[in-house]
């Protein structure tokens, strides 16, 4: 098709966050979180309120930035950082159970976390699953006992800090494609600009046609 015949559109195709990876990790990211926090925090305290809204919000805003890039690239922008900010701000939270509990928060080429990336989970199913595997490997490679495992005898001890250290791992994932994301939307905004600048180009375009 020659160029002349693709006409730049004023409101281009919008709304796609579903097949977005960033979306569907952050969305596993925020199943994961209910299901941990209704089971390892008080559902009472602020925290778990906060580390569910956070997660929420996450993926809230990836939907509600590619809704909006239709009519703002700046918009989309600013809530696809949004995005990424409140999964820094989950991030945190799971670094501070893990601290606070005195459990062990695996390096990023543990390869237990290596493992739940490669699987590349689909559902919160997928992930316990994970948990459970990793658990009867007494939490580490075989004939390896984590740090946790050798200072807590109680077998429950250990989940959390599996079920955590899946959890950081599966917001890197979510977080480096945000970051992705965000530089792509960047260079785009730099030079093709935004509404404004896309309505006075299909403005210039159809005097010329006519």
């Amino acid at each position: 098709m020659d160029r002349k015949d693709k006409a730049e559109r004023l409101i281009p195709p919008h709304g796609g966050y579903r097949k977005l990876k960033s979306f569907q990790v952050a969305q596993l990211t925020y199943d994961v979180t209910v299901r941990f926090c209704d089971r390892y925090i008080d559902k009472r305290s602020r925290t778990h309120d906060q580390m569910v809204q956070a997660a929420r919000s996450g993926v809230q805003n990836i939907a509600e930035g590619s809704q909006a890039s239709g009519t703002s690239k700046k918009f989309e922008l600013k809530l696809t950082s949004v995005a990424r900010a409140s999964l820094e701000e989950l991030k945190l939270d799971y670094e501070d159970f893990l601290r606070q509990r005195g459990l062990t928060q695996w390096p990023r080429s543990d390869d237990r976390r290596v493992t739940l990336i490669d699987r590349r989970p689909q559902t919160a199913d997928e992930v316990a699953a994970w948990v459970k595997e990793v658990r009867s490997r007494r939490g580490g490679p075989i004939g390896q006992e984590s740090e946790s495992i050798k200072s807590n005898e109680s077998t429950m001890s250990t989940f959390p800090e599996i079920a955590a250290n899946g959890a950081l791992a599966l917001i890197a994932v979510a977080s480096s494609l945000l970051d992705r994301q965000i530089a792509a939307l960047e260079k785009a905004f730099v030079s093709e600009g935004g509404f404004t600048e896309r309505l006075y180009r299909v403005r210039t375009a159809s005097r010329k046609k006519s």
